[in-house]
């Protein structure tokens, strides 16, 4: 099996939560680049613009300016970013129903997790998710 090492993109407000998922990313010895982004705004202009594929998106729901439903709502309504078939994940501390509903049966993601509350679970759980789609494969792979 061909190891991915195209980046993962977080969108994360909370620099706390960014430092916790890089240092779990490190800890887990997984070869992608972390590239952060404290507001969707910035990360989509980033995904419009940047020509590199990358691995998988994880983002926060609740953020300032656009929240994470908006965003996502944005990369389906862009065709060239829609064909990308980037991998999206909602990473979130709370879980609201009527966003896990309207992520599932309004918007294209591949994963809907709350952040666990334990930095060894969080590895934990990261591990899974990663693991998933380092052998998946799916449109935006590489061969």
């Amino acid at each position: 099996m061909k190891v991915r090492t195209n980046p993962i993109v977080l969108v994360e407000d909370d620099k706390d939560d960014y430092e916790l998922f890089k240092n779990a990313l490190k800890d887990l010895h997984f070869e992608h680049r972390l590239i952060w982004f404290e507001n969707s705004i910035e990360a989509l202009e980033y995904l419009k613009n940047e020509d590199e594929q990358p691995f998988l998106i994880f983002s926060d729901i609740n953020m300032h300016l656009q929240n994470g439903i908006e965003f996502k709502t944005k990369i389906d309504a862009d065709e060239r970013l829609r064909k990308k078939s980037i991998p999206f994940i909602f990473y979130t501390t709370t879980i609201d129903k009527e966003f896990v509903n309207k992520a599932y049966t309004e918007l294209i993601i591949q994963g809907f997790f709350q952040k666990a509350g334990d930095y060894n679970e969080m590895k934990a759980n990261l591990k899974i998710i990663i693991d998933y789609w380092e052998c998946c494969q799916h449109p935006g792979c590489e061969d």
